[in-house]
């Protein structure tokens, strides 16, 4: 999966904190048994900052953001199949997204999900909650 032909051996995922699709997709990814370890850092936190000091952080807050363990960077639909790829039952299903038929599904439930998280933040038609100054409270850990 790596860009550059270096082995991926460990995954940082850096996740808005603040955004209830992000927190519920944390949780989903904690409860998969793991091929390579995902280390799942709030975005533009200290730990964020601390570990990854020449990222731009706001960017992070936009777009998830994957930092492999030697310096590999992915982002948006290519940081979704890396994170598939990392789990066990789901690395054959990030082979195929990752393939020329597979893309364009990738990108649409990308994209999907970013409406979807605008939708929430600002309290539009999916029924979410109204968050003041973008910042959302993020639900507990699904059961």
């Amino acid at each position: 999966m790596s860009r550059t032909g270096t082995p991926v051996h460990r995954l940082t995922v850096l996740y808005d904190a603040d955004c209830p699709l992000c927190v519920h997709l944390r949780h989903w990814l904690l409860r998969q048994r793991q091929l390579v370890p995902l280390d799942l850092v709030p975005a533009a936190s200290q730990e964020a900052r601390r570990r990854f000091p020449g990222l731009d952080h706001a960017a992070t807050l936009k777009e998830i953001t994957v930092i492999g363990d030697r310096g590999q960077i992915y982002t948006s639909t290519a940081a979704w199949i890396v994170c598939l790829w990392a789990l066990a039952d789901h690395r054959p299903r990030a082979a195929w997204l990752a393939t020329p038929a597979g893309q364009p599904f990738a990108r649409v439930t990308v994209l999907a999900a970013a409406k979807w998280r605008e939708a929430l933040k600002a309290g539009g038609p999916t029924g979410g909650p109204a968050c003041e100054d973008g910042r959302c409270e993020a639900p507990g850990a699904p059961g």
